[in-house]
């Protein structure tokens, strides 16, 4: 009996390095930022914008280039994606003020806009229905691993050669990454040489035929109107703003509320991240194993609207915690336990879009991307008129909203039938 090959696992690597390369671009912005501040001469509020900036162009761009995806596949895509983000990440050396600082991050959103949903639509395409839950989990693992370390290299980098020079070594490996993907990939498997027929069948079998793809308003209407869109929608807002929060003004929350030295910062501004990649595997199993024994319904919204409470409730209990170190640990706990959902998450994403799931995502992660570009200046506004508890608080009731969120999804449904 011919066994099969195993060559989604190595698409499986090039999406675990995209996620890494993802989240180092990204996030060391916010480690650097009281150097940037200092250099160009910003106040929060300007960098606050500079961090909106991003989302802005994220929250943009994501349908289009997902909706394109959907019609040319991602291997061009996500090649232009990546060689464009790793670029401007680069360019961000160059900033001499304000101005120059948020065209060239809003430039670097509209390149990196699109990466999740191309992530998700290539597993629709080369992951069996039975493991994409479990590969969810390993991938947006990967990803936060990168991102809670991120800080630390981050700092390590910069005490060596500044941050102008940190921004252009953290955009070559993505190149790299772009010309080898370009190079090896294939849109589906079997277009792959070295896909054999047994691993073929093990691939195809339950995947959602193609159906099409649709352009015009009937197309946009079915999206936008369909039961499970703004459920979908509301349930990823949380999730978004809350890791926004820990990318963005985490490191100052720390510092000012809780007085956080430098040694200890390098820490705890990267534990919600560090812990995440825990939280991600271990949801990408539980909803798996939940759909295999309860059904879709139960491992999708049951996995994660249980996991969304856990997180409200630690992230309100930051926000009332005196000691430094218990709030910090409980942000991290609260951000992990919303990871935790991102299996069912994107699961539930592929479950419902069928071949149009980059668009279905995107629409999602759009939303997600309007909690990121509105949280650092809600943040700073709660800060600055209340207190910096006031945004943990509200952080804590948003994960609450998600989990009521959770309950209106239905995986059986598809958008597009």
């Amino acid at each position: 009996m011919l066994r099969p090959t195993h060559v989604r696992y190595q698409v499986v690597g090039f999406m675990l390095a995209l996620g890494a390369l993802t989240y180092l671009d990204r996030a060391c912005i916010a480690t650097l930022s009281p150097d940037i501040r200092s250099e160009l001469g910003l106040s929060k509020d300007q960098m606050s914008w500079i961090f909106s900036a991003f989302a802005i162009a994220y929250a943009a761009f994501e349908i289009p280039t997902a909706w394109w995806a959907d019609r040319i596949g991602t291997r061009r895509v996500l090649t232009r994606i990546v060689a464009w983000w790793s670029v401007f990440t680069m360019a961000t050396a160059a900033a001499w003020n304000l101005g120059s600082m948020m065209v060239i991050r809003f430039l670097f959103g509209a390149g990196e806009a699109g990466a999740w949903p191309n992530m998700a639509r290539t597993f629709s395409r080369w992951i069996p229905r039975s493991e994409r839950g479990t590969i969810q989990g390993v991938f947006f693992s990967a990803a936060h691993v990168a991102g809670g370390l991120t800080p630390m290299i981050t700092l390590a980098v910069a005490g060596m050669c500044g941050w102008r020079w940190t921004f252009v070594i953290f955009g070559i490996p993505g190149l790299l990454w772009a010309l080898a993907w370009f190079k090896w990939f294939r849109d589906d498997p079997e277009e792959h040489p070295a896909v054999n027929a047994a691993e073929l069948e093990k691939i195809v079998a339950g995947r959602d035929a193609s159906a099409g793809h649709h352009a015009g308003w009937a197309y946009w209407r079915q999206l936008m109107l369909h039961r499970n869109t703004l459920p979908l929608c509301l349930m990823y807002f949380p999730n978004s703003f809350g890791f926004y929060f820990c990318i963005t003004w985490l490191p100052d929350y720390l510092r000012e509320q809780h007085g956080f030295d430098s040694m200890r910062l390098g820490f705890f501004t990267g534990l919600p991240l560090l812990l995440s990649p825990v939280a991600d595997l271990l949801g990408g199993l539980a909803t798996d194993a939940a759909v295999r024994r309860f059904g879709l319904r139960i491992g999708r919204v049951g996995v994660g609207a249980a996991s969304y409470i856990v997180a409200g409730v630690a992230m309100l209990m930051a926000a009332t915690a005196t000691h430094p170190e218990l709030a910090a640990w409980y942000i991290a706990a609260a951000v992990a336990a919303s990871m935790f959902t991102l299996g069912a998450s994107w699961g539930a994403v592929i479950d419902v879009g069928g071949s149009h799931t980059g668009v279905v995502g995107a629409a999602m992660n759009t939303s997600g991307q309007i909690g990121s570009v509105i949280c650092p200046l809600i943040v700073i506004w709660l800060q600055e008129h209340y207190h910096w508890n006031a945004p943990v608080c509200l952080i804590g009731i948003l994960y609450l909203v998600g989990a009521a969120a959770w309950v209106f999804i239905n995986p059986h449904r598809k958008i597009f039938e």
